[in-house]
């Protein structure tokens, strides 16, 4: 063998021992609480740790979807999800589109404006914004969790679509525009339809932020009927403190979706990340 191919040879072995030691820091606590799930209580703090459990309880899954209302609680999950998502999308295309495709003057200021606004935690607005919906009566209702969306206030998304908008040659807009075809029109038609991937990525995190989001239901919900599933986890945790294979049960099957969902679309992610500029 070759000394070249041979240090090829080397380098990718250790890349991916490397690769594996760190997957493995991960994956651990995962197979440790979807084994804890699964357990008698008499295997849960047994010393050895019991890292395949026998016997398998499955019934641990049913009792922590019964003992508290879960299904009322995913269902309350996922309309958030598809508002925000819709909300998300809407608002950042139609500003990123403003702020790519369409030349006016001040256009670098205000993209700049939108661009520092990321610099503020959300710890620095919770307070006013929620001041302002208290104002509104909204507090205590599913809308002040999703109207936030629809207002165009995530920067990060319409800077990530800003990016690959300006991928898109304007060589198509101004053939669009020579045709009679509005603003609208080529962004319905024309960009949208050759920005899936970016579209895809903002779709996959706004369902990632919402259905892991604990803080907002928090602060702005009080009724229990309307928990969400991060906020009715910790309601359960209260309530069955002493179960943990009943609680580490609920938690997959918070958890395990999100996993799920990331395997099958891990590809479309990647490429949408890369393509807008947000590679290292």
């Amino acid at each position: 063998m070759k000394s070249g191919n041979y240090r090829k040879v080397v380098s990718s072995v250790i890349s991916y021992a490397f690769l594996s030691a760190g997957a493995a820091l991960y994956i651990i606590p995962l197979f440790w609480m979807i084994s804890t799930s699964l357990k008698i209580d008499s295997q849960l703090f047994k010393i050895p740790p019991v890292w395949i459990p026998n016997p398998i309880v499955w019934s641990n899954y049913y009792k922590a979807v019964t003992l508290f209302p879960f299904l009322q609680y995913l269902s309350n999950t996922l309309f958030l999800c598809v508002m925000n998502i819709a909300g998300s999308v809407i608002s950042s295309c139609i500003v990123a589109y403003g702020l790519s495709h369409i030349k006016w003057p001040g256009r670098e200021a205000v993209f700049l404006l939108v661009l520092a606004t990321m610099m503020l935690a959300y710890q620095v607005r919770m307070i006013p914004l929620y001041i302002t919906f208290n104002k509104f009566g909204l507090t205590g209702s599913f809308l002040a969790l999703w109207i936030q969306s629809f207002l165009g206030l995530s920067a990060f998304f319409i800077f990530l679509l800003r990016q690959f908008f300006l991928t898109i040659p304007n060589d198509l807009s101004d053939a669009a525009k020579l045709d009679g075809c509005s603003e609208v029109g080529i962004l319905w038609r024309i960009v949208l339809p050759l920005s899936k991937p970016a579209i895809f990525t903002v779709v996959l995190f706004e369902f990632l932020w919402t259905w892991n989001d604990f803080l907002n239901p928090l602060i702005y919900l009080n009724d229990s009927s309307k928990f969400t599933l991060s906020l009715g986890l910790k309601f359960f945790q209260g309530m069955r403190s002493a179960q943990w294979a009943l609680l580490m049960a609920a938690s997959s099957l918070i958890t395990i979706p999100i996993i799920i969902l990331f395997f099958f679309t891990q590809r479309t992610f990647i490429q949408g990340i890369t393509l807008t500029g947000l590679k290292g």
